[in-house]
């Protein structure tokens, strides 16, 4: 199959365009886009994309959606393969590949579809988070599942090191989605339900002592796995009439850790920075 590459993070492109090869077939290019809105962090610029490329790689880059149809057509696709791009794809470009579009989704669908599960599995308290590869439609995460795997969340960590750790079950789930289509396969409904939530918002940038501590550690790391929206970022607090931002916290008490008293007993903050142009406070429930 000729297999055209859509993210915005080097490292899935990399990990897909292995495994295609592995598997016996062509990457011809991939389609992304500049990120004016810095979604995916400082350290998956677009040039570090473009250069970390296989040299035999196309690249287009269109700046609207309406173009995205004729730039991949220009590829003669069989397969488009998908994860880590924000723009919901036109119906004209869904259409442009025989074989349809594989996305990969870092959810049990249909649980937690929208542009950042990890955070809202993080933050709904899940044991369970995982990865579905599923074929594009018209609406947003809701295709056709092909694989889906299950890992644990476990101790909260960063998230370099979760994503590090969750990879190759991910590449191996590709993989195996990869070979269905290829047989064939067309893949199963999604179960009724599920809920698509949006990015972390002002509604929760701060954290109330008010709450469980469970609650307050959840959504602290939550905010580890969001993109700033309006450069807004949380997890806010006002410690010794200063507002800071935290970014790491034990429901364990830990040498050296600031004490955050809450509803139902400490929260225990690892690591935090000052926050320079927080929003209001909202009052106490």
């Amino acid at each position: 199959m000729r297999v055209v590459l859509t993210t915005r993070i080097l490292p899935v492109a990399l990990g897909f365009d292995a495994v295609l090869r592995d598997l016996g077939h062509e990457p011809v290019g991939l389609l992304t886009m500049r990120d004016t809105e810095n979604r995916y962090g400082p350290e998956f610029t677009l040039d570090a994309l473009l250069q970390g490329l296989p040299a035999d790689l196309d690249v287009v880059m269109p700046a609207r959606r309406s173009e995205i149809a004729p730039l991949l057509a220009s590829m003669r696709p069989d397969l488009v393969v998908c994860m880590g791009f924000p723009w919901k794809i036109p119906p004209d470009a869904l259409a442009v590949p025989p074989l349809g579009w594989l996305n990969g989704h870092p959810s049990l669908l249909p649980r937690h579809r929208g542009p950042v599960p990890m955070a809202w599995t993080i933050r709904a308290g899940d044991e369970e988070a995982g990865v579905t590869f599923h074929r594009m439609d018209a609406d947003l995460d809701t295709g056709p599942v092909l694989v889906q795997e299950r890992y644990a969340v476990g101790e909260y960590v960063e998230p370099d090191a979760f994503y590090a750790r969750t990879g190759p079950l991910v590449m191996q789930a590709f993989a195996t989605a990869v070979e269905r289509i290829a047989a064939g396969e067309q893949g199963t409904p999604q179960e009724a339900g599920g809920e698509y939530e949006s990015f972390l918002r002002a509604d929760a940038a701060w954290l109330d002592p008010s709450r469980p501590a469970v609650e307050l550690h959840r959504l602290v790391w939550a905010w580890r796995y969001t993109v700033p929206v309006d450069e807004l970022r949380g997890a806010l607090v006002e410690l010794d009439g200063e507002t800071v931002r935290v970014l790491a916290s034990s429901l364990e008490e830990v040498d050296g850790a600031r004490r955050l008293d809450c509803a139902d007993g400490p929260l225990w903050l690892l690591r935090t920075e000052p926050a320079e142009a927080a929003p209001a406070q909202p009052p106490r429930r």
